[in-house]
């Protein structure tokens, strides 16, 4: 395919995909931010989101939360805490991201808790846009 990277995600459990794609939207810790074919180096951690991928075949949306994004003008590898296709996600899952992102929050320090909080915020937020 002209105009496309290797796309690769993967989480603890198991890798989710690898194809060729032409570009791929990345929930970043400091913003979104759209990787596409020979773009500059670039390391960048993840918050709770959507990763959209574009590809030939159509768009692919997988939920994710953690963990980072190493970008290369040949490619794309995303390594996720926890990635799920968005059409698996429930609610449940949500409850059990928010519940896990709460407990985090409760053991960090005063310094730190302002982004603990902010995790906490961006999954709730993630399940909103969801519609759970």
């Amino acid at each position: 395919m002209a105009g496309s990277m290797q796309f690769d995600l993967v989480s603890p459990e198991r890798s989710l995909a690898s194809f060729q794609a032409t570009e791929v939207q990345i929930p970043g810790a400091d913003g979104d931010m759209t990787a596409m074919p020979d773009h500059a180096p670039t390391l960048t951690t993840l918050r709770p989101g959507v990763l959209v991928v574009k590809a030939d075949g159509g768009d692919q949306e997988y939920v994710v939360t953690g963990g980072f994004a190493e970008i290369s003008p040949a490619g794309i590898s995303v390594l996720a805490e926890r990635a799920m296709p968005k059409s698996e996600v429930t609610a449940a899952d949500i409850a059990a991201m928010v519940e896990a992102a709460e407990a985090v929050a409760a053991g960090k320090s005063a310094s730190e808790l302002d982004d603990a909080n902010k995790a906490v915020a961006d999954v709730r937020a993630l399940g909103a846009a969801l519609g759970l």
